[in-house]
């Protein structure tokens, strides 16, 4: 499989304490099968579907880290990748390192805090599946510093950046780029004909803003990915942080699954017109969402 694009997103793995639990929410949830994978740096467990690679679950080192969803962008060189993001004001958490022959890997954290990783493919190029259900569908960073956050994934991986059309559109309006997935609303892969909305009043930046790959047309059909101003609706607790959403065949019932599995529903279904969505939490606490794609429109 051939690696992806510089800064699309490839990877997702969710660090956990218990794998076993892991494997047993996720496997019933998700229909997904597992293969622990023995490296020099420890196991950790791919998460297939279909017998294709569509996430990954690796335990803690430390009890003290958080229990959460990290997401991957491709690099092609993830050491030059290291050097933009120091340059640009962010910060290399983990340098690159090569993990046996799958990847080149790093971690880092943009200028408002959130966390994301670096992945040079190897051996193993990423996501093999994604957009189905079940598999990887969209993610987007929240943030309290929109303005110093654009320009650092400008910086990094030459995004262009579209402001999204506010979600309160009128019927006689094409629909509006994917919202927010703030506790009121929230975002899918963007459809064909949404269209962008200037930045607002007074130069602030746009609330919600789609990026599109360098050289690409700066729309929402091209987009993959977004950025989120976290506002006065966010707890003050709550760091910045990247969302990241999986695809479903139905929205409610994966929240009654998720409720039996004992996973939390930490914003309940709501419909867009880019699908049925939710934000839940795993039975172990760490935070992602699911989309219907096919109640778009």
């Amino acid at each position: 499989m051939a690696a992806f694009a510089e800064g699309v997103p490839c990877w997702a793995d969710v660090l956990l304490s218990d794998l076993a639990a892991g494997r047993r929410f996720y496997g019933e949830l998700f229909g997904w099968t597992f293969q622990e994978i023995a490296t020099d740096y420890g196991t950790f467990t791919r998460a297939l579907l279909g017998g294709k690679d569509v996430a990954g679950l690796v335990p803690k080192p430390d009890g003290r880290m958080p229990t959460v969803w990290n997401i991957y962008f491709a690099a092609q060189d993830a050491a030059a990748t290291a050097v933009r993001i120091r340059e640009a004001g962010g910060r290399v958490i983990t340098p690159p390192v090569w993990i046996d022959e799958f990847c080149v890997m790093a971690t880092a954290a943009d200028p408002g805090g959130a966390v994301f990783g670096i992945w040079q493919a190897g051996s193993h190029a990423g996501f093999a599946r994604r957009g189905t259900p079940g598999s990887y569908g969209w993610t987007e960073v929240h943030t309290r510093q929109p303005r110093a956050v654009d320009a650092f994934y400008r910086a990094v991986f030459g995004y262009g950046m579209t402001p999204s059309a506010p979600p309160s559109v009128g019927p006689s309006r094409e629909p509006p780029a994917p919202p927010s997935a703030a506790p009121s609303t929230a975002p899918s892969t963007p459809p064909p004909g949404a269209s962008p909305a200037p930045p607002s009043a007074g130069g602030a930046p746009a609330d919600v803003v789609l990026w599109t790959l360098r050289g690409e047309p700066p729309d929402p059909r091209h987009a993959i990915g977004g950025r989120v101003v976290m506002g006065e609706e966010y707890p003050a607790v709550l760091p910045a942080h990247f969302l990241t959403y999986f695809v479903v065949a139905d929205c409610d019932q994966t929240l009654r699954t998720v409720d039996r599995l004992g996973g939390r529903v930490l914003k309940t279904a709501e419909d867009t017109p880019y699908g049925r969505f939710a934000v839940l939490a795993d039975n172990q606490g760490a935070a992602f969402a699911v989309i219907d794609t096919s109640t778009a429109g």
